[in-house]
């Protein structure tokens, strides 16, 4: 149990401070590119200069964490070497952080931006690979659900730590973040346990990694040159990631594309002459000012990302592998309701809040469904990473199986079972999907005939599968980064669009 919380404890804080920094850069975006009164030597541009677009730092935001998650799992052969990237991630969190704070020039707080970003998207994709090296399942499924917890809460914690360190000036402030990363350094070498650690009360509680002792002479993803070396082509890696397209990848790229989509271009159009705090106390103390509605919009839409992503550590039940897609419909939805409703309730439409209900109906509307929005992106955020670590198995025995079928022709499932053949001679049930061909038993009969090779073709198999695991949840990580950066793109026409069409035009002030 002790170890357990452990685990929770170090991978809530990965999830918190890994995600962070990025949370931080985009509240301080406009503070990045304008000058402030505690920081006038840090001017980026003459006073009669036009400021850079706020879009650009959304963008530096954005890329490089999307290039981390995509060249690192495809380009990069296993094994995955834990403790030299969390140290890399955090020395480029902490160097990114330092150079946008104490940089007066464009170009170089830009690139400590990229370099925050690509440090998020590594980290994102080291911790969740991390997550499927405990053979226990209980102990995989803990640690993806406090890592998502805890960057479901970075949301609120970076908004909240930004806004109170504001005054200080960027110097102070965005430098003053830079020592955040070190906590992930405390809990990686002095909180986390190993994977070889035991997490029960005795060694035999934990799982061991499934071998394959039924594979043909070519192995999927071996490497012949060492029986210590393992590799996974681009071919492997193709038949491994085909599955996951349209079950796993699609769906989270949809919501993400959905939810930003609304967030960057929709929300920023739903702004209202505040309602009367005599006629409507609670609307009315919320909403002070136009520009308190978009701060409401997206503190609600945070917190119920903090909320859905925690699902898993309130021991909410994961989202069936079949309905992974819901949250993509609703969130589609949802983006469309929320267009009309912008388009339908122009600032002029909701004028007199004092009369009438319907105006604050609307309101408290938005309110409801932005709160659905936030559920839907951070329930298929969890269950889609929780899915892939406790079914990798699965999907890598279904690759396995393609890959011998290429090899080795149909094989032959078994017409009934004997009682003699129901466990193997370890006492652990037979494989369900095969009987062997000939080749294979006499490539397996001549291993067990050599207590060394056999020994060593294990470890092959252990490690191998390691990879493969690691590979599996790591591919994914890409499919909501391209979603975001899409939806970064088309969010400003879209928000132009809408305050063309809405009566009354858009009103912030």
């Amino acid at each position: 149990m002790a170890s357990l919380l452990r685990h929770t404890l170090a991978f809530f804080v990965f999830g918190l401070i890994n995600n962070v920094l990025y949370v931080i850069i985009l509240s301080a975006a406009l503070d990045l590119l304008t000058v402030t009164p505690d920081d006038p030597s840090l001017a980026l541009a003459a006073a009669d200069d036009a400021p850079p677009p706020a879009g650009i730092i959304a963008f530096c935001n954005i890329f490089p964490a999307l290039v981390a998650k995509l060249a690192w799992p495809y380009l990069l052969p296993p094994p995955v070497r834990y403790a030299r990237r969390v140290v890399a991630c955090c020395a480029i969190s902490a160097c990114g952080m330092l150079s946008i704070a104490f940089s007066g020039g464009l170009a170089m707080r830009l690139a400590g931006i990229g370099m925050a970003s690509f440090s998020c998207g590594l980290g994102e994709l080291t911790f969740l690979q991390l997550s499927t090296t405990y053979p226990d399942k209980e102990v995989m499924a803990r640690c993806v659900g406090a890592f998502s917890s805890g960057t479901g809460f970075a949301g609120l914690f970076g908004a909240f730590l930004w806004w109170s360190v504001r005054g200080l000036g960027v110097r102070t402030g965005v430098g003053g973040s830079s020592v955040l990363p070190l906590l992930m350094l405390l809990c990686y070498f002095m909180i986390l346990p190993s994977s070889l650690d035991n997490v029960g009360s005795t060694p035999n509680e934990y799982t061991p990694i499934a071998t394959d002792d039924d594979a043909p002479p070519r192995r999927f993803g071996m490497n012949r040159r060492s029986t210590s070396e393992v590799s996974l082509t681009l071919k492997d890696k193709y038949q491994l990631v085909r599955p996951l397209l349209a079950r796993y990848m699609i769906p989270l790229f949809l919501v993400y594309f959905f939810e930003y989509t609304i967030n960057q271009g929709v929300s920023p159009t739903l702004s209202y002459p505040p309602p009367s705090i005599v006629e409507h106390p609670i609307l009315g103390r919320l909403f002070r000012s136009r520009g308190d509605f978009y701060v409401v919009w997206q503190m609600t839409y945070q917190t119920t990302v903090f909320f859905s992503r925690s699902s898993l550590l309130l021991s909410i039940p994961a989202l069936p592998e079949r309905l992974l897609p819901l949250p993509a419909t609703v969130q589609g939805v949802l983006l469309a309701v929320l267009v009309y409703i912008s388009v339908n309730t122009g600032s002029v439409g909701l004028d007199v809040m004092s009369s009438g209900g319907d105006a604050v109906g609307i309101i408290y509307l938005i309110l409801a469904l932005i709160a659905l929005e936030g559920i839907c992106g951070g329930s298929s955020y969890v269950n889609t990473f929780y899915r892939i670590n406790q079914e990798s198995d699965r999907l890598i025995e279904a690759a396995n199986l393609q890959n011998r079928e290429v090899d080795a022709g149909p094989i032959a499932l078994p017409e009934d079972s004997n009682a003699e053949d129901s466990e193997s001679d370890d006492g652990a049930p037979p494989s369900p999907t095969m009987t062997l061909d000939s080749a294979t038993r006499a490539w397996r009969d001549d291993l067990d005939s050599h207590p060394t090779a056999s020994s060593a073709s294990s470890l092959v198999d252990q490690r191998l599968r390691a990879a493969q695991r690691e590979f599996l949840i790591g591919s994914l990580g890409f499919s909501d980064s391209v979603g975001i950066l899409l939806a970064s793109i088309i969010s400003v026409p879209v928000e132009v669009a809408l305050c063309k069409w809405r009566e009354g035009g858009c009103v912030r002030a």
